[in-house]
């Protein structure tokens, strides 16, 4: 069943909004990796979110590891403590941004130092989360930064979608143009294209030398035919046709050449406009009837 336009745009509008919606359970089915080098804060941590659903949490007390877990994993979530002996969350944000496969550093940092706050921002966190934890602040922290990092997410693989369906639309169209090629080639003697001066564009077949056309072989272009023979009366017609940016299918026209042959052509074509509707030229196929004879 087809639709109208304002159903289908209905439609589109509606898929998308349904696209962008990030549900509860989609937060909290994300993944997320706790890295403090305090135990008592790691459990506080995993107990609360435990309770609110999340289930799915790693944690570590090395900071060491977070590259590699994050290489590995893709964590949706990094509730990253800033003071920590032998490597602090600082280092930790540099080794991270060295991933490139990731554009977005989910890093929620853990800092008790106010002062640390702006520093944290500046070298790429999203949020933070202070010290002692006020758990409700800590959950509305973290159920905001998963929305706007699934969001994200799900905006970086539409765009790879919408470059691989592009990829596949235009070896369609490629793949179409050749066969169209293929059929007028086996169907006509030649194939040509004009710009909206009349100079030929595209050309396949033999069709400047049955037409009497010279080429500049310097500039590659097709200079004016060479007036030889052909009926004065058809020629005005065809033209009066092209200025008026008409269509023509079948036209048969003839030229007398100079040791008194007659060769007789057939010639369809129609006019190319481009989006605003300006005249960009002609398109064609052709055929010698003298040849077919």
């Amino acid at each position: 069943m087809s639709m109208n336009p304002e159903e289908l745009d209905y439609s589109i509008n509606k898929s998308n909004r349904t696209d962008t919606m990030i549900s509860k359970q989609d937060i909290l089915n994300a993944s997320i990796l706790i890295v403090d080098d305090q135990e008592a804060n790691v459990r506080l941590l995993e107990d609360m979110l435990r309770e609110v659903g999340y289930q799915r949490m790693t944690s570590t007390m090395d900071p060491h590891t977070v590259c590699a877990l994050h290489r590995a994993n893709h964590y949706d979530l990094i509730l990253l403590d800033l003071q920590m002996p032998g490597m602090d969350g600082f280092q930790v944000m540099e080794g991270l941004k060295t991933n490139d496969t990731d554009g977005y550093l989910p890093v929620l940092v853990i800092t008790a130092q106010p002062g640390h706050k702006l520093r944290a921002l500046q070298a790429g966190a999203k949020d933070f989360i202070s010290k002692p934890f006020d758990l409700v602040e800590v959950r509305t922290r973290i159920r905001n930064m998963l929305e706007v990092r699934l969001l994200y997410k799900k905006l970086e693989n539409y765009n790879k979608v919408l470059e691989q369906t592009v990829q596949e639309r235009t070896a369609e169209l490629r793949e179409s143009e050749a066969r169209y090629r293929s059929l007028t080639e086996l169907a006509s003697d030649w194939y040509w294209e004009q710009d909206e001066n009349m100079n030929f564009t595209k050309v396949s077949g033999p069709v400047l030398e049955m037409l009497g056309i010279r080429v500049d072989a310097l500039a590659g272009k097709a200079l004016e035919a060479q007036d030889v023979g052909w009926n004065e009366a058809e020629r005005k017609t065809l033209q009066t046709i092209i200025a008026e940016r008409q269509p023509f299918l079948d036209f048969v026209f003839h030229r007398v050449n100079a040791d008194g042959s007659c060769q007789q052509f057939q010639v369809s074509g129609e006019p190319m406009f481009n989006q605003s509707s300006r005249f960009v030229g002609y398109r064609g196929i052709g055929v010698e009837l003298t040849a077919k004879k």
